[in-house]
Order: C-alpha cells, then structure tokens, then sequence
C-alpha cells in the first residue's frame, strides 16, 4: 500500500534509567516487521555474545558505541517506521536527569509523549520531570506506558496504583495542555505492544500501536493566526524582473491568500498581497509549512527577520517573559547578556529578572533564587535590543518558542517557550 501521502505521527519517549525505552522501540520495530533480516541477525549475533538467552532488541536503538558499553541511551536518536495506515518518527530521548536537556529538544515537535514506568518502581522523579516537560512543550498527547508487568506477575492492582498516582500529580501540579491515557505493557515480551496481551486479559483497552493508530495528527498551525517571518528579499538583476520585489521564507502557521490585507512588522507598514510563488507556479494561497515567496502591491521597505502577519493580529514589545531550559554549566543569571535567535531573526538580550524555577521532584515552584544551572526549568525576564515577533508558546508552538546563544562561545546554552 502506498504511504507516502499518509500522515506522519511524531513521538518522543521518556522515561528513567532502565525503563526499557529502548525494548520498547525495538519490539515496535520487530513486531511491525520494520527491521531487515540482515539488521536482525546483527543484534541476534550481538545479544549471544552478551550471552543473553534471547534476542536483545535494545541493540537496535541504542547505536553508539558509548550506549551499547553503558547499556543507556545518551543521545537523542530518530527512528523511522511505518504501518499500513501512517509513518511514524520516534524521537528516543535519554533517561538520565543530566541529559533533560535532550528531552526538551526530541520532544519540542512531537504530537504524542510515551513516558514509561517501571511498574515495579512506580512514579519516580524523572516521571514528574517528563510530565512537565510534556506540559510545558503543550504535546497534545501523553500515553503513560507501565512496562515490565511481567516482573510483577502482571499484577491489575499494581497498574491501578502507578495509575492512580500519576493522575494525582497531574490534578494537584495542575499540569494541563495534554490528554493521557494509561496501558500496561511488557516491551521484553510484546505483551500489549502490537497484538492484545494473553497475559493481561483484565485489560481491555487498545494495545500501543492501535492507540498510536487511532491518534489524530492536528494540523492546527493552518487554523492559527498567519506568520511568515522573512528569511530572504528576492531583487533579480534583469531587465525581465527589474521592478520585483519578492519576500521569501516559510510560513510558520496559519494562511495567507493572495488579496489579504497584510502588516510589515515590525514596522506596522499596510499592504496587499499581490501574487504567492512557488518555484515557478502561481498560487492563490500559501498554507503552514510552506517555502514560497511573496510579493506586495506596495513598494514598501521589509528585510530578513521582518514578518508577515493579518492586520492587527500580534501583540509584541522588547520585553518578553518565557519558561527556560538552561543548558549550559555556566549559570544562567540576572544581567547576564546573550543572542536570542527566534526564527530567522537575531537580537540581544538581557536577562533582566529569574523569576521562578520549577523543583522536578515535587514540581513545586521556587520563587528564591539566583540563578539556573544546567537542566534547570524556570520563568525568566529578558529585555531585547529589538522587537521579538513572537506569540505565546501556549497560543502558537510554531511562532513562540527560541533558542538562546552565547556571545563568545557561539554555543546553544539555553531553549524559551514565551509566557
């Protein structure tokens, strides 16, 4: 069957040290007939010299040599695969509390969260950690998968207990911005991984795959405000072209028709568009996700990191509060200054004010504090050099989220999701 006009679902997994992420994926693989036959001898080969009685499926993600020594993920690795129905891009992310900042960035575009538990530990710090994260990154769905049932005689009361905990850290830390849902599984064995569990037959819900079959993508950026951030303005030298003006980029979300009345920001200058290009077609529209170029009626001055909107439709200023990922060793603190990169455009900034920081074991929020070290999630106030042209993170994923850069190092040090 031809896929290739399918849906592409987007997934991030989560988890703590030894959850069996990386079972899990492997057994999504095998059982959906994803691996070849060469890759499979590989890791059979590869699991007897581990003198493992069975077929390690971990080994199919856990690819670098540093993962396979330590036996744990350390990197975000993609994985690719597909049924009959939709494709499917598994972002696994590492486990290890230092490594949150991985979690925050393999999970910034995904449209469903799997945060495994060990069934036999229960909700652990990293769970809450993860739960947050899924909050704060808005990722619409979360299925929480209790593994390794087959460690606890697939016991039903111990799967209604993690259950029941985990819903109330999510009512009393009110984390809120995704829909959950519950499945017992055992990666290690395939029970409720593809086919119905035999093992479980008090569970009557979907198995993983069907759940993650049934989910629905939202292409909800094209119902969003429109935002074409400018990357490149296009003034051919001929004499065929010699009066056009073309702004070029991608829109970030929402639709812009040829006819819409449009604001330059930041400037505020009016204008109409006048035609919508793609390579060499004319188009009537250009929708969320497209590279295209715009020109305008009027002669009117724009450059790259300008932006396109619908009259009256965005709120901005020079000062913006956001909830960070920090990411580097070297503490973040008030004063300090850096590049903020929204999109294509470029600004500095100052940190003016850390506001709070968030405790991951209790998710409770600090209020009195100096600074943030590495992994550390929190509200922070920062002043720009220039407008920032963007949305709440909460309002519009695609337009309010940015990267902060360190003037010397050039390093990424930290990621903001606007308030």
């Amino acid at each position: 069957m031809d896929i290739s006009n399918k849906q592409v679902l987007r997934i991030a997994t989560a988890g703590s040290v030894d959850d069996g992420k990386s079972t899990l994926i492997g057994r999504l693989l095998f059982d959906t007939k994803s691996i070849t036959s060469d890759k499979l001898l590989a890791i059979e080969e590869s699991s007897r010299r581990k003198g493992l009685d069975y077929t390690d499926l971990s080994l199919l993600t856990d690819g670098l040599v540093a993962e396979r020594e330590q036996g744990i993920t350390i990197d975000v690795a993609h994985i690719y695969f597909a049924t009959k129905t939709r494709k499917y891009i598994i972002a696994d992310t590492p486990g290890h509390i230092e490594y949150t900042r991985n979690m925050v960035t393999g999970a910034s575009n995904a449209d469903v969260s799997l945060i495994l538990i060990d069934a036999r530990n229960g909700l652990v710090e990293q769970t809450r950690r993860h739960l947050y994260i899924a909050h704060l990154l808005r990722v619409p769905q979360v299925l929480v998968c209790i593994n390794k049932m087959d460690l606890v005689g697939y016991d039903r009361s111990r799967f209604e207990s993690i259950m029941a905990e985990v819903k109330a850290l999510v009512a009393n830390a009110s984390l809120t911005g995704f829909d959950i849902s519950f499945l017992p599984i055992s990666s290690l064995f395939g029970e409720n991984i593809v086919q119905e569990s035999k093992q479980m037959p008090w569970y009557k819900g979907h198995s993983l795959i069907e759940l993650l079959e049934l989910i629905e993508v939202k292409t909800q950026q094209m119902e969003l405000p429109a935002r074409f951030p400018i990357q490149y303005v296009i003034r051919p030298k001929t004499n065929e072209y010699h009066d056009y003006r073309g702004y070029a980029g991608k829109m970030a979300s929402g639709v812009l028709k040829v006819g819409d009345k449009v604001t330059v920001l930041p400037s505020g200058a009016i204008s109409e568009i006048k035609s919508i290009q793609k390579f060499n077609d004319e188009l009537g529209e250009a929708i969320a996700g497209e590279s295209v170029s715009i020109s305008l009626k009027d002669d009117i001055g724009a450059s790259r990191g300008d932006m396109l909107v619908k009259e009256g439709s965005l709120n901005f200023g020079n000062e913006i509060t956001s909830e960070v990922c920090w990411m580097d060793n070297k503490p973040l603190v008030a004063g300090k200054t850096y590049k903020l990169q929204h999109g294509v455009s470029e600004s500095r900034v100052k940190v003016l004010n850390l506001k709070h920081k968030i405790n991951t074991e209790s998710l409770l929020v600090e209020s009195e504090i100096s600074d943030f070290h590495l992994n550390d999630i929190g509200e922070v106030v920062f002043k720009s050099s220039k407008p920032i042209l963007a949305d709440s993170y909460k309002e519009n994923r695609r337009n309010g989220a940015f990267i902060l850069i360190d003037e010397f190092t050039n390093n990424t040090v930290g990621v903001g999701f606007v308030v």
